[in-house]
């Protein structure tokens, strides 16, 4: 694994702690009965937990199989989990400034506490396993080691980008990401440590500001990254040569704020505040809309698409949140599943191939997975 340069080294010491299997359980349990034992264990740098799966359901024919496990580090919106290259489960804790790892097969955690103040709102995991996060309340994109717990940090080259926000890899391996408040799209080339930014729509007459709030990223077939603008109607694009910046505008009112991307390049965004699933071709620009189950209170956030184009996305304005499907080729939603922990908020998740699953990251303090209900097609990786 490299080896980053410049580090904030962190402890290595490896606790165990028996785990309390808890099934279809609602409630949090206190799975460290003694108050000088949790203080001792959640002090640590990098401490590892073993704590069984919270809820499962069962897999259908259409419906997935959805399965979450309670974080042992409480109440701190673990979110955005994206699968390592040994199967293991990293993701950030945005509110306790932490990246932490869980194994699915024996539900152990490991954590490796950030700076205070880091705000880390999102990782990826490169093949070589090094783990790259936004500081998001600290101006950085931070790469860690987990070998070593070292961290090198790579501070914005301008100040107003202060809150990177979400990141994705290109195909040839480097970063691209949003600024929300800052108003920026940004790529960073993972070997030079350079970042480039390039700026986005200004918004006029909004009470949330004049940034455009780049939010969720995807990539296309060529390399370009689209971007949902979370304060207007519009998605954006960056051309990879000459980084200039364009947008597409979307119906009157929408509100884009996670997008997904098919195989074919078109794009869908979940519409924050009319409560539908949008249909963008870039190439003409024509938009089309489906309505969601839970129509304008369905408040659509997380966004996936798997590697047959189906669509997965989650209902937040209705509790518990909605886990739902829809088929672009018979253009159904064709399944609805509730989170058994609630939900409160599933903000954003990520598709692993190898395993035909989404896993995300929930308010209610849990990490989950979803087992897609199989292919409809053979798809080679």
């Amino acid at each position: 694994m490299r080896k980053p340069s410049g580090p904030a080294t962190l402890s290595n010491t490896v606790v165990r702690v028996p785990g309390e299997r808890l099934i279809r359980n609602p409630k949090l349990v206190d799975l460290y009965p003694e108050d000088s034992m949790r203080s001792a264990l959640l002090a640590l740098s990098a401490a590892t937990l073993f704590i069984a799966p919270t809820f499962a359901a069962a897999q259908t024919a259409t419906d997935p199989e959805l399965q979450e496990w309670f974080v042992p580090y409480e109440e701190s919106r673990p979110r955005d989990p994206m699968v390592g290259p040994d199967g293991r489960v990293w993701f950030v804790g945005q509110v306790s400034d932490y990246v932490a790892v869980l194994d699915p097969e024996t539900g152990e955690f490991t954590k490796f506490d950030l700076e205070e103040g880091a705000g880390p709102h999102n990782l990826v995991v490169d093949p070589d396993g090094t783990v790259y996060y936004t500081g998001n309340r600290a101006t950085h994109i931070g790469a860690l080691n987990p070998e070593t717990g070292e961290i090198k940090k790579y501070m914005m080259p301008d100040d107003r980008a202060g809150d990177p926000h979400t990141m994705i890899f290109d195909s040839q391996g480097d970063i691209w990401f949003t600024v929300q408040g800052g108003n920026f799209v940004g790529k960073f080339w993972k070997e030079t440590g350079e970042i480039r930014l390039v700026e986005s729509l200004a918004v006029a007459g909004s009470r949330r500001g004049s940034s455009s709030r780049p939010y969720g990223i995807v990539m296309d077939s060529q390399d370009r990254p689209w971007i949902a603008l979370f304060n207007t109607n519009h998605i954006g694009t960056v051309d990879p040569e000459t980084f200039e910046f364009r947008s597409y505008e979307l119906p009157e009112n929408a509100l884009p704020r996670r997008i997904g991307i098919t195989s074919d390049d078109i794009l869908w965004y979940g519409d924050w505040t009319r409560g539908t699933l949008g249909r963008l071709d870039p190439a003409t620009g024509e938009v089309r809309e489906f309505p969601l189950p839970s129509g304008e209170q369905s408040r659509p956030y997380a966004m996936a698409v798997d590697d047959t184009d189906r669509i997965w996305l989650v209902e937040t304005g209705v509790q518990p949140n909605k886990f739902v499907g829809f088929d672009p080729m018979t253009e159904e939603m064709f399944t609805v599943s509730e989170i058994e922990s609630g939900g409160g908020s599933v903000r954003h998740m990520y598709f692993d191939a190898e395993t035909n699953s989404i896993w995300f990251g929930a308010d209610t303090n849990t990490v989950g997975v979803a087992k897609l209900p199989p292919r409809r097609r053979a798809v080679s990786h």
